[in-house]
């Protein structure tokens, strides 16, 4: 079973529309907490590379 991690700025609670991450068979896995059923499956650089964009733009 794959234990998806919740962003800490989701609140916590269940039904919250928040990214979560997980590992799975030595990969990254991505979604959204609204489509649980659709996850990808980035590079680690590249999700790196996304969220130092974001936390740059939130500046």
């Amino acid at each position: 079973m794959i234990q998806w991690q919740k962003s800490t700025y989701s609140g916590g609670a269940d039904g919250n529309e928040c990214v979560e991450l997980a590992w799975a068979n030595d990969k990254l896995l991505l979604r959204e907490s609204n489509a649980p059923t659709q996850a990808i499956s980035p590079a680690p650089a590249s999700l790196t590379a996304l969220l130092r964009r974001l936390k740059a733009d939130r500046r």
